[in-house]
């Protein structure tokens, strides 16, 4: 009866998964603490926590075929949804993106990840009609399903969100079987804007390295010349677009890069976590003990920056931690997508792995001062109802693909 238990659940990322929200919820009580506006956040994501347990159970035994045959009206309801919060949902910072339901906060935004994946699984797997992301009319179906919750998000606006998306989609036509050159001619007018951005020489070297590449895949002149045109006029546009800004737009752009150009504006937060990482040495200065943090110099750091408590309170050890555990979830759920049978359950897995390992990259990065600050939380750990039960949603069909993985339906 062990053996069999042990067989259907992986309890290896069932516990880093809670382990990363225990961690989250002591984390998110010390950057609360003594803040009377935010001190109901522990409470509401405790809550949050104790609902989503359910919701992982009974999702994980849910049968395949009703998730996957469920994915096009989840899909559709979610998009109603991100239609009604531009109309009716409550503002906060500029961005039209939440319902107030109950005193919770609802974010729709969230629960697309979640929906988009399982669309584009069922789009992508659905042997009846015979999907071939090679050809042009499935591939941009692919695309569109992707791209219109983007354009709903956009309307919010939340910038930070909509990339989520936009990363998203490559990884899971690739698992799809998409070709490698193909994927290659999509990713570089990307790699040359970037480099453009970046200085003349980073713009030149991509431009050769993008040249090397067409000489790889052997394909025709002709193929080539258009890729290597796109890419080239992609990095001449970044440079247009940014003479154009006004200075203090060029500004804030240069702050995303550079944070000490703007210490007291753009770039404060990432100094400040910066010195709050740095000041917690090996093991940290105790739980409520950080001086950036319980001093609040960071902003609303249950959220977006809730690692520099980990990494002030609890030190490299618990920074380490904390990445170890993130190392794990993802591997597993890598591994799942791997020996699962499902196609769909499969495809899901490595769209979940993708969001996290975006929110994850992005997060720890700008908090290290490596990537622009973009509002991108941290999974299982950020405070965010909407965000902690969409991430649980996830597990908990990485879990059913675990239990089904030696199922083709």
């Amino acid at each position: 009866m062990q053996a069999k238990i042990f067989e259907r659940f992986n309890f290896v990322v069932f516990l880093s998964a809670f382990a990363l929200i225990a961690i989250g919820l002591v984390a998110i009580y010390s950057a609360t603490f003594g803040n009377e506006l935010v001190s109901g956040n522990f409470t509401k994501q405790l809550i949050s926590a104790c609902v989503g347990v359910v919701l992982v159970l009974a999702i994980m035994f849910t049968p395949p075929k009703y998730l996957s045959m469920s994915s096009y009206v989840i899909y559709g309801l979610v998009l109603i949804l991100l239609i009604a919060v531009i109309v009716v949902g409550k503002k906060i910072k500029g961005q039209t993106s939440w319902f107030n339901v109950a005193g919770f906060g609802v974010q729709p935004s969230e629960f697309a990840k979640v929906a988009t994946v399982m669309a584009l699984a069922f789009f992508l797997s659905n042997k009846n009609k015979e999907t071939d992301v090679t050809k042009l009319r499935d591939f941009m179906y692919a695309v569109a399903i992707c791209l219109i919750p983007v354009a709903l998000i956009m309307l919010q606006p939340d910038m930070g969100t909509t990339l989520v998306f936009l990363f998203l989609l490559l990884p899971v036509l690739y698992w799809a079987g998409m070709p490698n050159y193909i994927m290659f001619f999509i990713v570089a007018p990307a790699i040359t804007a970037v480099c453009a951005f970046l200085g003349t020489w980073y713009f030149v070297a991509a431009v050769i390295f993008i040249i090397a590449m067409m000489m790889v895949f052997k394909k025709n002149i002709l193929v080539s010349a258009i890729v290597v045109c796109i890419a080239i006029a992609s990095g001449f546009s970044v440079n247009m677009i940014y003479s154009k800004l006004q200075p203090y737009q060029q500004k804030r752009i240069q702050s995303m890069f550079d944070p000490e150009s703007d210490p007291l504006g753009a770039g404060y937060n990432v100094i400040q976590s910066k010195i709050a990482i740095g000041s917690g040495g090996l093991s940290g200065k105790g739980f409520l003990q950080g001086t950036q943090t319980q001093l609040k110099y960071i902003p609303e750091q249950w959220t977006d920056f809730i690692f520099c408590m980990v990494g002030e309170e609890f030190g490299f050890v618990g920074s380490i931690a904390v990445v170890l555990l993130f190392l794990i979830l993802i591997w597993q759920t890598i591994h799942i997508a791997f020996i699962c049978k499902n196609q769909f359950l499969s495809i899901c897995c490595i769209g979940f792995a993708t969001i996290f390992s975006f929110h994850i990259l992005i997060n720890l990065g700008m908090i290290m001062g490596i990537m622009p600050v973009i509002g991108i939380p941290l999974p299982f750990m950020s405070y965010g109802v909407s965000f902690l039960l969409s991430n649980l949603i996830m597990l908990g069909i990485i879990l059913n693909a675990f239990r089904n993985r030696k199922e083709y339906v």
